[in-house]
């Protein structure tokens, strides 16, 4: 009897510890670790967004020939905001391309106007304008960031889910699918160029 309990309890061991190692707990933890990066990502872009129309009326204060560019961005930023992917939908790859694209428009919009404010020395000497182009740079520092952070997650889980032994619980019990990841150096991710130089009032005057 002491061997069969002894058995039993053994097996039971084994049991759970093969259960284990199919990907019941490793596959939603690295789930939900991708999903937590993707919020620092959503942050960081809304960050972005929510500077931009203090900066563009900053710069039509200064510069109101350039209704162009700054049209551009106007436009840019609403459909950066109106393309939205939710954390369920980061499997889809047409969907997100797409919030990457829009995003990667915004951003060469922003850097187009970063040329053109070249042109008005006035404007960069403004304090509220250059308050603006450190929270514009801090939040392009956050966004790369964020990406970075973001795609080494979904690395992390695409391969436990595609893995042995993992593979077997992500397909039978929690039927997972591989996530998209942003796509490296793409010229319309750019962070925009800003020269604090420039910024100066001295400099401004030579």
């Amino acid at each position: 009897m002491k061997r069969l309990a002894a058995f039993r309890v053994a097996l039971v061991a084994a049991f759970a510890m093969a259960v284990s190692a199919c990907g019941i707990n490793s596959v939603p933890t690295a789930e939900e670790n991708a999903k937590a990066r993707w919020a620092d990502v959503q942050s960081a872009y809304q960050r972005r967004a929510d500077l931009v129309p203090n900066l563009v009326s900053t710069v039509r204060a200064a510069a109101n020939s350039e209704e162009e560019i700054l049209t551009q961005v106007i436009e840019a930023r609403a459909q950066a905001t109106s393309t939205t992917i939710n954390a369920n939908e980061l499997g889809d790859a047409e969907k997100f391309r797409a919030f990457e694209q829009a995003q990667g428009n915004l951003g060469s919009a922003l850097s187009r106007l970063m040329v053109v404010v070249e042109r008005y020395p006035e404007l960069q000497s403004q304090q509220r304008f250059a308050d603006l182009m450190v929270a514009l740079e801090g939040t392009e520092n956050r966004i790369d960031n964020a990406r970075t952070r973001y795609n080494e997650a979904v690395q992390g889980y695409n391969t436990t889910i595609r893995t042995f032994p993992d593979i077997i619980g992500a397909k039978i019990i929690h039927g997972a699918e591989p996530m998209e990841t942003f796509q490296a150096d793409a010229a319309a991710q750019s962070a925009p160029t800003v020269d604090f130089g420039d910024m100066d009032p001295a400099n401004s005057e030579n």
